[in-house]
């Protein structure tokens, strides 16, 4: 491990105003796959059983009745997403007490929209960063998006331990749906998906520190992309825009593949599963959450910040496993505390953080 530990000073999030309860968007969806599917009243049962009962959107319910093409989704998309990425990072920062201007690195990750420029380029003037500041803009990771953003700001302060990275991640999931597609893998993300950014700062071991309470720090992390595994989840861009791909096999791959992939980056620590007090994971899903646990042989308590998260926001894909790590740091970490920070997207990939505090 290098020498120099980087560390989590501040994490914090924001959603968009529309709040809608899963009673009502289970309304929604039964009016627009309803006549695709018979056996509706069954296929429905996925929104008793999601453990959410509200998310947010960028836009109002009305706005899903009607058939909308890409170019408008995503030109809603560039304005929504600027703005929400804009107040997580203003929350991130007053929290830490940093000034916009001693950011070195902005690290934006998103996957529901296409930008060029990227996002980042504007948000770093929106914000006050230096024009001068580097920046990162990451594509494509889904729902691994928020812990693959977290691990490279984590490793780039290794690498230049004097600088700070600010993460951003956002997602609009909501202005992605598409009416047309009454597939049940639309139907399952009708009932899952919802909007929401969120923003970490990352400090180097050489930025000092205003605080001399334990620090969660960054000790290791691992990205495992398995083969034959590209058709498990992603985008499929159609004329009306980015059709979602969600394979029923997921809590099965976790069942079958994560504590040995767990334990084999543990291992060089010397650590074990036992040893860990913290668990960030992504909630994909109830199922997924049951997988983690089953697979790790854990309990419900452990991914209890998981759970508030998918109840209360559903799966904001990319910034939701950073939703998680607030609702962790909310309270101290004792000295000698571990954590794991978990999270699956497309690839099919996964990416693991091993965090301590110190």
């Amino acid at each position: 491990m290098n020498e120099w530990v980087p560390r989590i000073e501040a994490v914090a999030t924001a959603v968009p105003s529309h709040e809608i309860t899963q009673e009502d968007s289970m309304k929604l969806a039964r009016l627009f796959f309803q006549d695709a599917f018979p056996d509706i009243d069954r296929l429905l049962h996925v929104f008793a059983h999601s453990h959410i009962q509200k998310r947010y959107f960028s836009m109002p319910m009305d706005w899903f009745l009607e058939d909308r093409p890409f170019a408008e989704k995503n030109q809603l998309y560039i304005e929504h997403a600027e703005a929400l990425a804009e107040e997580a990072a203003r929350k991130c920062l007053t929290k830490a007490g940093v000034e916009p201007s001693s950011i070195d690195c902005l690290m934006f990750v998103s996957s529901t929209g296409i930008a060029t420029p990227s996002l980042d380029s504007r948000l770093l003037h929106r914000l006050g960063l230096r024009s001068q500041a580097t920046r990162v803009p990451l594509w494509g990771l889904g729902c691994a998006g928020g812990a693959m953003g977290l691990s490279r700001a984590c490793e780039y302060t290794q690498a230049y331990p004097s600088r700070r990275v600010l993460l951003v991640s956002v997602e609009l999931c909501g202005l992605t749906f598409i009416r047309q597609d009454l597939s049940k893998s639309n139907l399952v993300a009708t009932c899952l998906f919802g909007d929401g950014a969120a923003a970490v700062l990352i400090e180097g071991d050489q930025v000092s520190s205003s605080s001399d309470t334990p620090k969660v720090q960054f000790c290791d992390a691992r990205t495992t992309t398995w083969p034959d595994t590209v058709d498990i989840m992603g985008w499929e861009l159609t004329d009306p825009g980015l059709k979602v791909i969600f394979s029923r096999d997921i809590p099965t791959l976790i069942r079958s593949s994560m504590r040995e992939n767990v334990e084999s980056f543990l291992s060089p620590h010397g650590l074990s599963i036992d040893h860990l007090r913290h668990f960030i994971f992504h909630p994909g899903g109830a199922k997924v959450l049951t997988a983690y646990q089953r697979s790790l042989g854990i309990g419900t308590e452990a991914t209890r910040f998981s759970e508030d998260v998918l109840t209360n926001f559903g799966n904001m894909s990319s910034p939701t496993v950073l939703f998680v790590l607030e609702k962790s740091m909310e309270k101290a970490w004792e000295p000698g505390d571990r954590g794991l920070v978990a999270a699956l997207g497309p690839g099919f990939s996964s990416e693991l953080l091993l965090l301590e505090a110190r």
